[in-house]
């Protein structure tokens, strides 16, 4: 059913419209980031409703739900805390503004908004072929079983390092003693990233689980690019950036792994 494809693509253009909408409204493009989340658990609902649903299906479904839930409601809270927007946003903003209201508009639209929503579009790609229909098996568990249960183990185990990293850190940062430490316990001992890692990992979990449904294997186009922006784009460089001119950081960037957790490095 490859209106299903139609259909999500669609989905996430009316929802970026209304973000940039909320956006003009709020002077803040950084609405953007809660609406990460929620356009997935949108496009998973709204593509599992209308089309060929089954247990993988809903199975997936959950998923989406669960992880989104807990990351909007995170992001909203972030923003809501923050008067002014954020400092990335808040940077393209002066920058565009100065070549006009017009060129502040289109590059907010496609460079914000339309990107995210083709990023969007192709992480979805797992569930959304699911739901389409567009698969070699029978669409349920029995279609190749033990794939399903990999990918769910592997799934419970992303988003578990993604939960716990980030109370870690936020416990962490609530800390007044903390301030202007560098995090280097719990999960955050044996990777910078412990959060990242658990988010590319539950995206292989869901690709992985859709595999057992029998999709094709050009679905893979999935988790390799959410792997890839966290990695090399929006997540890991970034942050890291932030932390370049810091002594006890790269102090513990010589004994700690990147992104996938292992043991601590020793002198």
């Amino acid at each position: 059913m490859t209106s299903i494809f139609s259909l999500a693509a669609l989905i996430i253009l009316v929802y970026m419209v209304l973000g940039l909408g909320l956006a003009l409204i709020k002077k803040r493009n950084d609405v953007i980031d809660p609406m990460w989340g929620a356009g997935f658990a949108i496009v998973a609902l709204g593509t599992y409703v209308i089309g060929e649903q089954s247990l993988v299906g809903f199975l997936l479904l959950i998923m989406v739900l669960l992880w989104a839930t807990r990351l909007t409601s995170r992001l909203i809270g972030r923003i809501l805390h923050k008067k002014d927007e954020d400092y990335r946003y808040k940077k393209w903003r002066e920058e565009w503004m100065k070549k006009g209201k017009g060129y502040f508009f289109m590059r907010s639209f496609l460079q914000i908004f339309m990107l995210q929503g083709l990023l969007m579009f192709i992480i979805s790609l797992s569930f959304i072929t699911v739901n389409s229909g567009m698969t070699s098996g029978t669409l349920n568990p029995e279609a190749f079983p033990w794939l399903v249960a990999i990918g769910a183990l592997i799934w419970i185990i992303g988003f578990s390092f993604e939960v716990i990293g980030d109370a870690q850190l936020s416990k962490f940062i609530k800390n007044p003693d903390n301030k202007g430490k560098i995090m280097q316990t719990g999960l955050w001992k044996y990777s910078r990233h412990p959060n990242y890692f658990g988010e590319a990992t539950l995206w292989w979990g869901i690709w992985i689980i859709a595999l057992g449904a029998g999709v094709p294997l050009w679905t893979i186009l999935s988790p390799i690019t959410i792997t890839f922006l966290l990695l090399k784009v929006s997540g890991v460089p970034m942050l890291e950036a932030q932390w370049k001119v810091n002594e006890a950081y790269e102090e513990y960037k010589k004994k700690t792994s990147v992104f996938i957790p292992l043991p601590t490095k020793t002198e």
